[in-house]
């Protein structure tokens, strides 16, 4: 595991790769500064904010981070679920930190399916309930209904129910909910925002034994972060393979080619894009911004 001076960190211009024809490019840049009303000390820092080496036809050319404000050291790493995360360590902060990145992407997948090795659709990972994610209430009777006998090949169909209701479940609504909201909690308040429509979807399709997974991306012509969830189902080709087929509850459809995905995880909190501790008083304010654009393949 490198580690490196602050200035200039975790630069990547490594296996760019060939542009092919339909492919679609993006230039991904974002900035996110804590202000601190007085010095804090011994921060530790975690970013899950520069998209996958490969995520299905999606593929990183190269990114870069940088950290100013404050004297800092910084690590990359691949977490369980093969997504890059940097550590940020910083022995004080007088008054601000920022941590900026930037990656360019490429992908030619138009159809938000992901291959997989056939033994995914078995990872207990993603069929297992979690903290943010138990069918309590009423998404436990909706599970049982949503479940087929058998899910081959009904999967997908599972999967565009549990959408549909997760969409019409909840009115988008910002500052209700938390990062520690959980799908139950968010339907029974009524309101939310991307995660937990995600969260809702997971949690249906986990109980009624249809895998799913949590997805953390951009979709452009958004201004924040998005999120949204791929389940995974026999390849109906027949080659033997299991796919990974994107669903944006928040919006009610399929997700294609204007999302960016960065990490993949059980729920919000393996893959939270900015997280961290730090000794002192605070908590700090986040200011965060993004800039997503198309470039020339």
């Amino acid at each position: 595991m490198a580690t490196e001076p602050a200035a200039g960190l975790l630069v990547d211009h490594g296996r760019p790769s060939a542009g092919c024809v339909g492919d679609i490019a993006y230039l991904l840049h974002q900035r996110f500064t804590y202000d601190y009303g007085a010095p804090v000390h011994n921060l530790r820092h975690r970013l899950v904010v520069v998209p996958r080496d490969f995520h299905g036809g999606q593929r990183r050319v190269d990114h870069g981070l940088t950290v100013s404000g404050s004297p800092a050291m910084a690590s990359a790493f691949s977490d369980e679920f093969d997504n890059l995360v940097i550590n940020v360590r910083a022995a004080e902060v007088t008054e601000t930190i920022s941590f900026e990145s930037w990656a360019r992407v490429r992908s030619n997948e138009p159809g938000g399916v992901t291959t997989l090795p056939p033994a995914f659709i078995g990872d207990g990972r993603f069929l297992a309930p979690t903290s943010l994610t138990r069918a309590e209430g009423i998404l436990g009777e909706v599970a049982a209904d949503l479940a087929p006998a058998s899910l081959s090949p009904a999967g997908l169909e599972v999967a565009e129910r549990a959408c549909t209701w997760a969409h019409d479940s909840l009115t988008y609504a910002y500052d209700v909910t938390g990062v520690r909201t959980s799908a139950a909690e968010a339907v029974a308040g009524g309101r939310g925002v991307c995660q937990d429509f995600a969260h809702i979807m997971i949690t249906l399709c986990r109980a009624a034994g249809l895998p799913a997974r949590y997805v953390s991306g951009h979709l452009v012509g958004e201004g924040g972060s998005h999120a949204w969830v791929e389940v995974m189902v026999p390849d109906a080709a027949g080659s033997g393979q299991t796919v990974a087929v994107a669903f944006d509850p928040t919006h009610d459809r399929r997700a294609g080619p204007r999302y960016v995905t960065v990490a993949i995880g059980r729920d919000y909190l393996d893959v939270a894009p900015t997280s961290g501790t730090f000794e002192g008083c605070g908590p700090g304010v986040l200011t965060a911004s993004k800039r997503l654009v198309a470039t020339e393949a």
